[in-house]
């Protein structure tokens, strides 16, 4: 980024690392700030999230014919927001580091926000501006994140099957476009001179995700995830959100929501299971490249994990339209509601503050040896001792016992040395 600019980056994305040309431009994008980047990296992606998530609640109800107190949209949003980003076994990979984020963190999200235009087109105009965003943000998707691109394939599959037999020309137009942008973006991706030189790092060239041990490999690493993501608790907020929502939405004239049951049914089902096939997609994807260490490697659950979590707040909204329709004094499951949410964001506050201690030691110790480094490079020096200094289990530049690995010659390359070399003192 510092020697070439945004030319380099794709270039370096596209001919040499990994192809991903969409993740080439978001490193940019925050990169070219240089260590200001990362920090502020964190926060402007949160917003942007937060942002999204908000007006496709709003779009989504105003198209459905709904309505809701002033409030409860962005309540939901947030909720969605913060279980997403903060319920994760390690929020550092998902929230605060960029090299992750964009790739699993970002790309969901821009997935749901593909779908503004369509929620808001009311003209002809505004359809076929619909159809090109999509298409376009599904060639971006395509190039950013393989995973993520199994979830929109799978989810767009699904809206196709649900509104089967319905007069919705255009959504399903809208639905077959988004999976030719994205299927044209992962191709993009796989043919690049990039993806071919990172398939022979990692020994994965020609390795079929349908052999036995890829398959059987991924079931077992994907019941492990599915194991810890519905055992964490935390989750129960996008249920809470989701229930205080369908408690209080309201149709024309103020009238309670009415849905029928076979309908209802049949698009919870369609949609835990495309849940359930786009985890297990995910999971062997990227099992020839981590193998049983998948279980570990969150970042990559974050690709569906939004998915869950909207999973979550549907199911929450329809359990609020039912117990609506039984009873009219909801004040106290409103409360209790209400209640969930909070203690969820104060459970969630507790890891965050222990991370937000462990990264003021880690930006000390960074800086100490950041200046040191600089200092001995101004002095001549060509090879020097570098320190890792983790947080959240990052064990880069080096791997066990000091091996060096290709961030290593990143570092070197940062500060203009011919190589680092391994040390366990700071200096």
């Amino acid at each position: 980024m510092r020697d070439e600019g945004l030319s380099g980056m794709v270039g370096k994305f596209y001919l040499g690392d990994n192809g991903r040309v969409a993740n080439a431009v978001l490193v940019w994008a925050y990169a070219k700030f240089g260590v200001a980047g990362h920090q502020w990296f964190a926060l402007v992606s949160s917003g942007v999230m937060l942002g999204v998530l908000w007006a496709v609640t709003v779009s989504a109800l105003r198209r459905a014919g709904l309505t809701a107190p002033r409030g409860l949209p962005l309540l939901v949003a947030s909720m969605v927001t913060a279980v997403f980003l903060f319920a994760t076994p390690n929020t550092y990979k998902t929230f605060y580091w960029p090299a992750a984020s964009v790739s699993h963190t970002i790309a969901p999200v821009l997935a749901c926000a593909a779908a503004l235009p369509l929620l808001r087109a009311r003209s002809r105009r505004g359809r076929r501006c619909a159809l090109a965003a999509v298409f376009v943000a599904g060639l971006c998707i395509g190039t950013l994140s393989e995973e993520t691109s199994v979830v929109v394939l799978v989810v767009l599959s699904a809206v196709l099957l649900v509104i089967a037999g319905q007069r919705r020309g255009h959504a399903r137009g809208w639905c077959v476009t988004g999976m030719a942008g994205t299927v044209t973006g992962t191709l993009v991706l796989y043919t690049s001179p990039g993806a071919r030189i990172r398939r022979g790092r990692f020994g994965t060239d020609g390795v079929s995700f349908l052999a036995p041990d890829s398959l059987l490999g991924s079931l077992r690493g994907f019941g492990h995830i599915l194991g810890t993501v519905l055992t964490t608790w935390a989750y129960l907020g996008a249920v809470a959100a989701g229930l205080l929502l369908g408690l209080l939405i309201r149709g024309a004239e103020g009238r309670r929501v009415v849905v029928s049951p076979v309908r209802l049914w049949r698009t919870a089902c369609v949609a835990v299971l495309a849940f359930l096939l786009s985890g297990y997609l995910c999971t062997l994807v990227a099992y020839p490249v981590f193998g049983e260490s998948v279980t570990t490697s969150t970042r990559i659950w974050n690709d569906y994990l939004l998915l869950y979590i909207a999973v979550l707040v549907g199911a929450g909204a329809l359990l609020g339209l039912a117990l609506g329709r039984r009873t009219r004094h909801t004040g106290a499951v409103q409360a209790a509601g209400a209640a969930v949410c909070v203690a969820v964001c104060l459970a969630l506050a507790v890891p965050l503050w222990r991370l937000e201690a462990d990264m003021r030691v880690r930006a000390v110790k960074w800086d100490q040896q950041d200046r040191w480094m600089r200092a001995r490079v101004a002095a001549g020096d060509r090879v020097l001792p570098y320190t890792p200094v983790s947080v959240a289990g990052m064990v880069e530049p080096f791997r066990q016992h000091g091996r060096r690995v290709w961030p290593a010659l990143c570092v070197a390359d940062y500060y203009h040395l011919e190589r680092i070399t391994y040390s366990l003192r700071l200096p």
